[in-house]
């Protein structure tokens, strides 16, 4: 909404007018969450008059007041796609049989949003193309290079053939905390099930696991806010050896 208000603001200067008309075309028809206003961004034409952008603008802001209002301000505020963002990772994760769509949207995002070069997915795990993973993702499934194994011990064999060190993340004993995990790079990060986490062999084909302290009286995150809290941790190593 503050795309579409910004233009009307601007309205008398044409050049200005034309470039925001097809900024904001595009950026409603990437609106996961409102797929049905695509049929409104197909009328924002340069030749339009304002009382025809007004009539585009109203519905739009009528659908965006039935959505969470954090989702649409994150949508609305995300850098242009010729904006500089931070360095890559040499990080790559490979996610096994993760359930809930949810979930997987949100690794996406957090996989964009710190660099990681790679999403492998493994098992059941639901694809970038199912609707609900996109809604989550917010766009970042179109960021983030992904590919589809179907069985995790196959994508940690061929990673590690490459040379790519391979970390589990998960509670078990013995396991180092994520913050004082001696990480290597290239490497990559292997997520498990929600309910179930990894199969102890995929942890054991690993070259180490992490874990990450908890203070209360469950034993796990969720395994979305867990991948948050590792990423996080591993960006600032890799910036330590940078």
């Amino acid at each position: 909404m503050a795309r579409l208000k910004a233009l009307d603001a601007v309205w008398a200067n044409e050049s200005v007018r034309r470039r925001g008309l097809a900024a904001c075309r595009a950026w409603i028809e990437e609106q996961t969450m409102l797929p049905h206003l695509a049929k409104l961004a197909r009328l924002l034409k340069p030749e339009m008059s304002r009382r025809q952008f007004w009539s585009v603008l109203v519905p739009v802001e009528r659908a965006v007041a039935r959505v969470k209002v954090t989702d649409v301000d994150i949508l609305d505020a995300d850098l242009p796609e010729d904006a500089a963002t931070g360095d890559p990772m040499p990080v790559s994760v490979v996610a096994d049989s993760v359930r809930s769509a949810f979930n997987v949207g949100g690794i996406f995002r957090t996989a964009e949003c710190f660099g990681v070069r790679e999403l492998v997915l493994c098992g059941y795990t639901p694809l970038p193309d199912q609707p609900q993973v996109a809604k989550a993702a917010l766009g970042a499934e179109r960021l983030v290079p992904w590919r589809y194994v179907e069985e995790v011990r196959c994508a940690i064999a061929e990673l590690k053939a490459a040379g790519t060190a391979c970390y589990a993340l998960e509670t078990v004993e013995g396991a180092a905390e994520v913050a004082a995990f001696p990480w290597t790079f290239p490497c990559v990060l292997v997520l498990g099930n929600e309910r179930f986490g990894l199969d102890p062999e995929v942890v054991s084909l690993c070259d180490g696991t992490a874990r990450i302290p908890l203070f209360g009286r469950k034993n796990s995150l969720n395994v979305a806010a867990a991948f948050a809290v590792a990423a996080y941790e591993i960006r600032k190593h890799v910036q330590v050896g940078r």
